[in-house]
């Protein structure tokens, strides 16, 4: 499957729940890597909304302080409950103001993509 290209300055922040288990935490490290290589040059950062780091606003921080003019905040979430509705919309409205010159763009949460059903069902032939 071929990327869809991001514009120059673009970054992309993945935001997971978090939690303390630091094999829980692994996957969005290792998702990270797989977007680095499929965007080289973008920044692509990783941030936690609670129980581990970076936080949320760190992993904005970090795009803003790399030069970007864009962030998208991508929920690493299956749906659209209170932390991407108004937590992360909250985080969007804050970082909006805190950089007024960077805009952030709140992408929507896995959720029901076309491909949810592939991997869906890609688990239950894995367990029988």
């Amino acid at each position: 499957m071929t990327a869809p290209s991001l514009d120059p300055g673009t970054a992309v922040l993945l935001i997971a729940h978090g939690s303390r288990l630091a094999a829980a935490n692994a996957d969005l490290l290792q998702l990270a890597e797989q977007l680095r290589s499929r965007f080289p040059g973008h920044v692509i950062e990783t941030a936690y909304l609670e129980l581990s780091e970076p936080t949320i606003p760190q992993g904005a921080a970090r795009c803003v302080t790399l030069g970007t003019t864009r962030v998208l905040l991508l929920p690493y979430f299956l749906s659209a409950g209170t932390h991407v509705t108004e937590d992360l919309r909250r985080f969007q409205i804050q970082f909006t103001e805190q950089w007024p010159h960077v805009r952030f763009d709140l992408c929507p949460p896995l959720g029901l993509h076309p491909l949810m059903l592939e991997i869906v069902c890609d688990r239950i032939c894995d367990a029988s």
